[in-house]
């Protein structure tokens, strides 16, 4: 009976699977638990159970919901300067302002972000301005990229924010790289990639978690999971369990939050940045959202969904409402509050845009700065070449809204 008894709990000695016993029954892995959803807050404020509501100071409760009505104020107005082709390009972030606000104050000024391209509240939290946001959109004379990016791929290095890229996924193993550098530097930080459910198909998703997860390295991988990769719905992209699922095939601890419930994204970041930093452990986290706007200025979301189910969602679980509800239990709000907020915010945005729109734009000769320490032979060339045309034919070549 003893050798019996062996035989089903030998553990397997190849190094593939060290964890695993032999069996001697024909049995196909396919029914896996469903990860549960962690929830703080109900839709209507209450907390449901008083020992997981976080002991947030008041100030960064308003700081939060504050941070929350600007950048709700701030998009629209952006939007509608894209389609008054005042700008070229806009992305807004309704419906998920929870998860910036919940995840950012969680988080260590120290830690470094790697944003997607709808993160915008995180910076916002961290400390970026008005007028940096509407420079950089307005890609003028005093953006950081000097006019080389699209609007809303931020970057700014005194907020440890890296600039943000077009291609997507590119960013995620970046982070596990930023993670490793931390790591072997003895700092108390972690690199933090914000990526959507779509940036999770992609190859670059897989091998960053593995490489994360084998070089022990201390990154926070948190996937906005709002239902839509643009326009392909979450039932036509995967058939799994959402993305945290995928944490156990990597060996890296996982968490699905609600992430319309902005307390219970800020405990799940609290937790999992404690994991990166104290046991330099790699978190997957996937906030459970909805995107109420188009996927961007580029897109129309009516061709692939229908208004009514935007609206409900709008109606059934507002992340600002809810956060709004719950301040108001605590006395910290009211609607006077609310109405002085929000019409002191937008008076601040919209002055801001003007500003940021009569400022001209960067140099021409920044076309060639900021590559080579020295400026090449065939660079010159060029150079010489576009000075050449610019006075030769200067009614096809002005420049006078740039800077000289």
């Amino acid at each position: 009976m003893l050798k019996i008894a062996k035989r089903f709990t030998q553990k397997v000695a190849f190094p593939g699977a060290t964890g695993s016993k032999y069996t001697e029954k024909l049995v196909f892995a396919n029914d896996y638990p469903i990860l549960p959803t962690y929830r703080v807050l109900d839709t209507s404020g209450n907390v449901l159970l008083k020992d997981q509501e976080p002991k947030i100071a008041d100030d960064v409760l308003l700081k939060m919901y504050k941070n929350m009505i600007t950048l709700s104020t701030m998009d629209p107005i952006l939007y509608e300067a894209q389609r008054q082709g005042r700008i070229s390009f806009y992305m807004t972030s309704y419906g998920e302002e929870a998860t910036h606000m919940g995840t950012a104050a969680a988080l260590s000024n120290e830690d470094v972000i790697f944003g997607q391209y709808r993160e915008t509240g995180v910076l916002m939290y961290r400390g970026f301005t008005l007028d940096e946001f509407m420079n950089q959109c307005y890609s003028n004379s005093l953006d950081y990229g000097k006019g080389r990016q699209m609007p809303v791929h931020y970057g700014s290095v005194k907020h440890n924010f890296q600039t943000i890229s077009s291609p997507l996924g590119t960013q995620i193993p970046q982070a596990t790289g930023a993670g490793y550098a931390l790591k072997m530097e003895g700092k108390k930080a972690c690199a933090v990639c914000y990526f959507g459910d779509g940036a999770a198909s992609e190859g670059d998703f897989h091998s960053a978690l593995n490489m994360a997860a084998t070089t022990q390295s201390p990154v926070i991988f948190i996937c906005r999971n709002n239902g839509y990769a643009i326009s392909t719905p979450a039932s036509e992209q995967y058939r799994g369990d959402g993305i945290a699922s995928r944490g156990h095939g990597y060996g890296v601890d996982a968490i699905r939050v609600d992430g319309n419930d902005a307390l219970a994204v800020y405990n799940a970041t609290v937790e999992a940045r404690r994991r990166a930093v104290e046991e330099h452990k790699p978190v997957l986290l996937e906030a459970m959202t909805y995107r109420i706007g188009h996927h961007s200025t580029s897109d129309d979301s009516a061709a692939y969904r229908s208004k009514e189910e935007v609206q409900e969602w709008q109606k059934r679980d507002s992340p600002i409402n809810r956060f709004r509800l719950y301040l108001e239990k605590k006395g910290l709000w009211d609607d006077a509050k609310e109405k002085q907020t929000r019409q002191e915010t937008r008076k601040q945005v919209l002055e801001a845009f003007t500003k940021a729109e009569k400022l001209k734009k960067p140099s021409v000769g920044e076309l060639f700065t900021d590559v080579y320490d020295e400026l090449p032979p065939h660079l010159k060339k060029q150079q010489q070449e576009l000075e050449r045309l610019r006075k030769e034919y200067p009614q096809h070549y002005d420049a006078s809204a740039y800077q000289q």
